[in-house]
């Protein structure tokens, strides 16, 4: 299983999300004990990959998502410790293009920012599917973004036409549940992977612990996107390893 951390970036600073109430975001102090100054996206960075062992990175360029003015800087900083999956509030092939630039290894789209089923097609279609993964935002369950894009459809539904677009990976990312501890809808998840059988799927947004890790693989899950959990050391470099290495978990 793939275990992802999870940067939220705003204002050039690393900060810890909670229930999508990104105005009272606060800077990250401290990482499992182990402090950092106020924000600093590499250390944050630098600690997930040398003391938690993970392989791969998650950024989510909110003042791009916004709308304001993008951290490409940063975010080229952040893609040369480890691969890294960038959400920047890509919504067309231009800005696809533009992501992978900054070094990014994975283009995010996200439905909240999508504007379009054709918009994903083209980004698809320009950059590769192979590049792509599809952000499926939700809050409480119900897809977020564009009312016309959904119509009224489930999660999974939406996830469904993402796969059809091109994408090769699937994020189900639950806003409400980010850095509360609340753990995942893994029902949801499980209907998500029924829907897109095929594509890369991941799952974040209040990850508790190990047992939350555990029942995720059980729904089919093939990653996790995980920072508060490793922030509070509810998930230690020992459980991380078992599970990337798909060995037994300990308990």
């Amino acid at each position: 299983m793939r275990i992802v951390g999870v940067l939220d970036l705003r204002n050039g600073h690393a900060v810890h999300a909670r229930a999508g109430d990104r105005e009272r975001y606060a800077p990250v102090h401290s990482v499992a004990g182990e402090a950092i100054a106020p924000g600093d996206a590499q250390a944050l960075a630098r600690i997930y990959r040398d003391r938690f062992g993970l392989a791969e990175l998650y950024a989510a360029d909110l003042d791009a998502i916004e709308g304001r003015a993008p951290q490409d800087r940063l975010v080229t900083s952040l893609a040369a410790i480890g691969p890294l999956w960038l959400d920047a509030g890509v919504s067309s092939a231009d800005r696809a293009r533009h992501a992978l630039t900054l070094g990014a290894a994975h283009v995010i789209v996200g439905l909240e920012t999508l504007q379009s089923w054709g918009a994903l097609d083209e980004i698809c279609a320009s950059v590769g599917g192979g590049r792509v993964a599809f952000s499926l935002d939700l809050r409480d369950g119900k897809p977020l973004g564009n009312d016309a894009l959904s119509r009224g459809e489930s999660a999974h539904e939406v996830a469904a036409r993402a796969a059809d677009a091109g994408v090769t990976s699937i994020v189900v990312i639950d806003l409400a549940r980010v850095g509360t501890g609340d753990g995942i809808d893994v029902r949801l998840v499980a209907r998500v992977r029924e829907a897109a059988p095929r594509a890369t799927l991941l799952a974040g947004g209040g990850v508790r612990g190990l047992d939350d890790l555990v029942r995720l693989s059980d729904a089919g899950c093939d990653g996790a996107l995980v920072a508060t959990a490793l922030h509070h050391g509810r998930i230690d470099a020992t459980q991380i390893a078992a599970a990337q290495s798909q060995a037994s978990f300990s308990r």
